[in-house]
């Protein structure tokens, strides 16, 4: 015996499951059935209701065609959408539906019915679908009311006026509405919609009903009138109370309507969101790590009233603040996690709030993350412009040294009196030069340009270049005119070594370096060789360039330092034969 009740219980779990499995089997077929002929499905279940009404909820048959009609309804599945497999629970709620249907069907119930089924289609009336669909469910509706207002109320009204000939027009005149129904034009993709309705327009135009139907009763009842008339005054007190409500909810003439105060409730329960954003924005400027701003943020967010507690969790810390409860509400960003737990039961306005309340949070720290990044990207790049401005200085010293090396090595074994001159120029020049690099890496970046006398810089440039067979020409400048120490000297060995280079690939190349100081500085750096190419032109001193010769990074360098201290270079003449760099700004008095 105990081994068999685990087979017994194994079984019946089986059968279950089985028919489960049949009923969804059944569904699917159904549902492939209702999106190619769905009008004919709610026709059909029209008629069943229709001639269930007309035999009464006493009658046997009209039990059991009302049975038929619930099966159109799931069919049909107004409220339900089709890709859902129906489970077990929903097969004991239907089969809860049927035995009431056939044990306990009366007046006041399939009244009821008819006025839920009422509320269902006018859900669908004021949804966005196309316009025949909309007609179509009015024209259901509009059925559903007149079969309602002349055939089922009287049934249960205080006072029955209705005459056996209006009721006969109802019964065989209401029908001609079905054979409207089926013949209805459609849109060939329209029935592959999904079955939705509107449920707040469904509650309402189902309380709307009942108000009609009781309010009747209450006249009836009341004032003694008949039912006609009781229908009419109800019908034409609760016309005019909908219209002054509607007037009252969007007024015509520019007032703001009870919507706004409606929508300020929904929305604000009790928290504007302005606050929250003036407090992350304080935050904000009071803390600028990310960590710090999250955590604080968080501190901030339990003390508002409607938050018991706060979780956080991002890549590399996590944390929590308050106590938990049940009602929580997630938000979840690429960066940071949140889970924000309210004292109460989150209705979905809350729901939202708590939520928007956590974006708001969440985007504040993602822009706490940029800022940060940014920062560390600005230092990189001070770091590599820094670098390659000194990489340039240290090539051109090195290149000055490699001339010293190559003179040297033509006079070996020759004590002759120009190397002994070149070379006693050069190195002071050099070591100088040396000196000032070095000072460049140990000096901050914030400390002021130092500056040199324009005429000194010009006579230390002429002698470092002395022999190298550039031509110097153009004016003394003044002796109280300075310029910028590095920048002027960057500037002036880019272009000449640029110069210097070309001269290597076609030693024809004649080289040329004025100087004029009257209202402006013009320092310019003049070369016969060939024009630099159109596609280098182009972003030349606009973006580090790669080339054979290495033009392009040394000008880029110099022209955004020359742009920084008021100062511009430029290629001024690029054609064969004459290219034309112009270093070119104010004159500055010491």
């Amino acid at each position: 015996m105990q081994a068999s009740e685990p087979s017994t219980k194994l079984s019946s779990k089986l059968s279950t499951e089985s028919g489960a499995a049949g009923f969804n089997r059944i569904a699917d077929a159904a549902l492939a059935f209702n999106q190619r002929y769905w009008r004919f499905v709610v026709v059909a279940m029209l008629v069943l209701l229709h001639v269930a009404a007309l035999r009464g909820p006493a009658d046997g048959w009209a039990r059991a065609l009302l049975l038929a009609h619930l099966g159109l309804l799931l069919i049909w599945q107004p409220f339900v959408r089709g890709q859902y497999q129906v489970t077990a629970t929903q097969i004991a709620l239907i089969g809860l539906g049927a035995a009431t249907v056939t044990l306990w069907l009366n007046a006041w119930l399939l009244v009821f019915w008819v006025v839920v089924l009422a509320g269902l289609i006018g859900g669908k009336v004021f949804l966005h679908q196309a316009r025949w669909q909309r007609r179509f469910y009015l024209l259901v509706l509009v059925y559903l009311i007149a079969l309602l207002a002349v055939e089922l109320l009287p049934g249960i009204a205080p006072r029955r006026e209705i005459t056996e000939e209006a009721r006969a027009t109802a019964q065989y005149g209401l029908p001609a509405l079905f054979l409207a129904m089926a013949l209805f034009p459609t849109e060939r993709d329209a029935a592959e919609a999904p079955q939705a309705i509107d449920f707040f327009y469904s509650i309402f135009l189902m309380l709307l009903l009942g108000l009609v139907i009781l309010g009747s009763f209450a006249f009836m009842t009341l004032g003694r009138t008949g039912y006609l008339e009781a229908l009419t005054y109800t019908v034409f007190l609760i016309a005019a109370g909908v219209f002054l409500i509607g007037l009252a909810w969007n007024p015509y003439a520019g007032f703001a309507g009870l919507n706004v105060f409606f929508s300020r409730y929904v929305f604000s329960i009790g928290l504007p969101v302005e606050k929250w954003l003036y407090f992350l924005a304080e935050l904000s400027q009071a803390e600028s790590r990310p960590e710090r701003f999250l955590a604080e943020g968080i501190a901030g967010l339990t003390r508002l009233t409607w938050v018991s507690g706060a979780a956080w969790r991002t890549e590399h810390d996590h944390g929590e603040h308050g106590a938990a409860t049940e009602f929580a509400v997630d938000y979840e960003n690429k960066e940071v996690a949140l889970v924000i737990y309210s004292r109460y039961r989150t209705s979905p306005a809350l729901h939202w709030h708590l939520r928007l309340l956590g974006q708001l949070l969440g985007e504040f720290y993602l822009g706490k993350l940029r800022e940060q990044k940014l920062q560390q990207q600005s230092y990189m790049l001070a770091v590599h412009e820094t670098g390659a401005r000194l990489t340039h200085d240290v090539k051109n010293l090195l290149q000055s040294l490699n001339t010293l090396c190559s003179a040297a090595e033509q006079n070996r074994g020759a004590d002759s009196p120009e190397l002994q001159a070149l070379i006693r120029r050069q190195l002071p020049v050099i070591a100088q030069r040396l000196t000032a690099t070095l000072d460049k890496l140990q000096r901050p970046r914030t400390d002021a340009e130092q500056t040199v006398a324009a005429g000194a810089w010009w006579m230390a440039l002429k002698t470092q270049y002395e022999g190298r067979g550039v031509e110097f020409s153009g004016q003394r400048a003044a002796e109280r005119v300075v310029l910028p120490r590095s920048l002027a000297e960057s500037a002036a060995d880019n272009l000449l070594q640029n110069a210097l280079a070309k001269r290597q690939g076609d030693p024809a190349v004649r080289i040329r370096a004025t100087l004029a100081c009257d209202a402006r500085l013009e320092f310019r750096v003049i070369d016969s060789g060939r024009a630099v190419p159109p596609d280098i032109e182009r972003l030349l001193m606009r973006a580090p360039l790669r080339s054979a010769s290495g033009l392009g990074i040394g000008l880029y360098q110099v022209a955004r330092q020359a742009e920084a201290n008021g100062y511009a270079l430029k290629l001024e003449v690029n054609r064969d034969g004459e290219v034309c760099f112009a270093f070119t700004g104010p004159l500055v008095s010491a």
